[in-house]
């Protein structure tokens, strides 16, 4: 099964070679076809040059630039408007996720699950430098979305996730233009049924480039996409839910 990885990229001219770098050497290494899209969103300094000459030099990434308004999701939803693998992953191109379990997420993938989460927040996995007013924030994000889903799951808001492509059509359309795509994206796949395989990752944090994170900004906007799909789990008529299911087969 071919692997897409969809990286969006907004000013990361340090980050981004150290990032498809890794991947490339790891997925080599694993022997794992693949394909990476880069998605650059509106970067204003030299990330349009490095990410052009890494698709230079190797056919398997592709470039895309994202079109007014900008913003991650968006990013995102072009990357997977325009990926051809079978596994769909979202890497971080700040360098922050691991390479290394990209390579768990598509054995698993292998093994029969719609969707691999990973959790920062479990035994066996690593963060290093989360800053502390942003982590309170996420566990109480977190706390919320478990309470309203009844789920054990405890890192949905982390982008780095991987799903079967089925799962992606399924969900769309997506509606989300900002980082609250990282919570409607999963919590629709739970929502409609797919499968998930839960397993502990390493984080790492952001060691040069700035954050394009705005806490203020968007706890609105993952309010607004969280209380969006659980008025969809509300809605779900049982008839509907087993339409979803049987799509997926």
């Amino acid at each position: 099964m071919k692997l897409s990885l969809i990286i969006p990229v907004r000013n990361e001219e340090r980050c981004v070679v150290e990032v498809v770098d890794n991947l490339r050497r790891v997925l080599l290494r694993e022997d794992i076809p693949y394909e990476i899209v880069i998605v650059n969103d509106h970067s204003t300094d030299s990330t349009p040059t490095i990410i052009q000459g890494l698709a230079a030099l190797d056919n398997r990434i592709r470039v895309v630039d994202t079109e007014e308004p900008y913003g991650f999701g968006l990013a995102i939803r072009k990357g997977l408007d325009i990926c051809q693998g079978e596994v769909i992953v979202i890497f971080m191109g700040d360098n922050s996720d691991s390479a290394e379990d990209v390579v768990v997420y598509y054995r698993k993938i292998l093994q029969g699950y719609d969707c691999v989460f990973g959790s920062r927040f479990i035994k066996g996995s690593c963060v290093v430098g989360y800053p502390k007013l942003k982590l309170i924030l996420n566990r109480l994000g977190n706390t919320l979305i478990q309470l309203l889903f009844f789920l054990k799951y405890n890192d949905i808001s982390n982008a780095f996730k991987a799903y079967r492509r089925q799962v992606i059509d399924t969900v769309k359309p997506l509606v989300s233009q900002y980082f609250n795509i990282t919570a409607e994206l999963p919590l629709k796949a739970i929502v409609r049924g797919f499968s998930y395989a839960v397993v502990p990752i390493s984080w790492n944090g952001r060691l040069s480039g700035v954050s394009k994170y705005h806490i203020r900004e968007l706890s609105r906007k993952y309010l607004f996409s969280i209380f969006y799909v659980w008025l969809e789990k509300i809605l779900l008529s049982p008839d509907l839910h087993q339409d979803y299911l049987r799509c997926k087969k």
